[in-house]
């Protein structure tokens, strides 16, 4: 049972770290070093638990998935029981993310232009995208859109461009202002 909490610990203490670097820096700007200098785990260690970078990125990126979806469902949810507002109220968990640390991008668009076509960590953003959109068109329906697939379309390139805008010019009204272009869409839509 001892091992299992170490092992526990160490694979959190190096996740942590990792998207960390990676969320400031990008993926290909993060040595492994540094991951382990900033985890305080031994080499070895880090190596029992991934075995390279990729699987290291790939796992950072599955987290990421679960952490940021939670984060835009908690945010619809705080916006009440109505599906309208719910889309709207997503934009509120990037004005969050902003408040709390700046605005380093999309962590998925991110990944999306350094990795290689064929590769698993550009898989996992391409099933995130999915992941999100399919949300994001059940949300749709429920607020009744006739064309649900188009208006989830719509918010998540409104949520793609607050990010990218945001890391581009430091600036959170471009959160602001993708709200107020969501709520007009979902009112168009509805």
């Amino acid at each position: 049972m001892v091992a299992q909490v170490r092992k526990t610990r160490s694979e959190e203490k190096i996740l942590t770290a990792a998207a960390d670097l990676f969320y400031a820096n990008g993926l290909r700007g993060v040595h492994i070093d540094q991951v382990i200098a900033a985890s305080g785990v031994a080499k070895s260690t880090l190596y029992v638990h991934f075995r390279t970078k990729d699987e290291l990125v790939a796992a950072y990126l599955r987290t990421t998935d679960d952490s940021w979806t939670a984060q835009l469902q908690d945010a619809a949810a705080r916006a009440g029981a109505d599906p309208r507002e719910q889309l709207v109220g997503v934009f509120d968990a990037l004005t969050a993310a902003f408040d709390r640390h700046g605005f380093f991008g999309c962590p998925f668009v991110s990944a999306a232009v350094e990795a290689d076509l064929d590769s698993q960590a550009r898989a996992i953003t391409v099933q995130h995208t999915q992941r999100r959109q399919a949300w994001l068109t059940e949300l749709s329906e429920k607020a009744g859109a006739a064309a649900p697939q188009t208006l989830a379309r719509h918010i998540g390139l409104l949520i793609d461009g607050a990010l990218a805008s945001g890391r581009l010019l430091q600036d959170r009204t471009v959160v602001d202002e993708a709200k107020s272009a969501a709520r007009l869409l979902v009112t168009s839509h509805t």
